[in-house]
């Protein structure tokens, strides 16, 4: 069992997942008050775990030591649907306020593992140069990465929506690889 904290949360989508895969959730972070309210209503953190509100006001000695943190960043400067502004819009930037936490972490309170989410345009946007510095940034706060573009359709979800996950390896701490993962769509309906 992995422990893991859960960023930029929006309803828990994170969450779920890893607590069915049998992982432990530290806590949360999300701004949105109705993401909020949707979340505690469908997981019903205890009491005792840790909760910001705002990614920008948290400090590392506040943060509870976990295996994996997972996020899926703000997604509207990025997105096909908006300005596609990539990392100089003040939303999606926040990608390294996370990594700065990271950074003001000792080695050894760093994840074994990021868990990280975005829409597939982040390959794209401005012309592959902001997904060129995730990966950048993250090398140079010791994770190696991986990443694959999966559509929720051929996992058991009625939707055609199509995103890149990021999996960052701590060097020395973690090296399992997840990717390729390879699922054909399933049929979701029957008669």
């Amino acid at each position: 069992m992995l422990t893991f904290l859960d960023l930029f949360a929006g309803i828990g989508g994170f969450r779920l997942g890893m607590e069915k895969a049998g992982h432990k959730c530290l806590g949360h972070c999300e701004y949105d008050k109705f993401a909020n309210l949707s979340y505690n209503a469908m997981h019903k953190p205890k009491e005792d775990e840790w909760f910001e509100r705002d990614i920008r006001e948290i400090r590392t000695e506040n943060i509870p030591r976990a295996d994996v943190w997972c996020f899926g960043f703000p997604c509207q400067d990025i997105s096909v649907a908006g300005k596609q502004f990539g990392f100089r819009g003040e939303r999606s930037s926040l990608f390294f306020t996370v990594t700065k936490l990271i950074r003001e972490l000792k080695e050894e309170d760093r994840p074994k593992y990021l868990l990280i989410e975005n829409v597939k345009n982040l390959l794209s946007v401005n012309g592959g140069f902001d997904f060129l510095k995730v990966l950048v940034e993250l090398d140079e706060i010791g994770y190696d990465a991986e990443w694959q573009v999966l559509n929720s359709k051929n996992f058991g979800v009625p939707q055609n929506r199509e995103r890149i996950f990021i999996v960052g390896h701590f060097r020395g701490r973690s090296t399992r690889k997840v990717f390729p993962i390879e699922r054909k769509s399933r049929k979701i309906l029957s008669n």
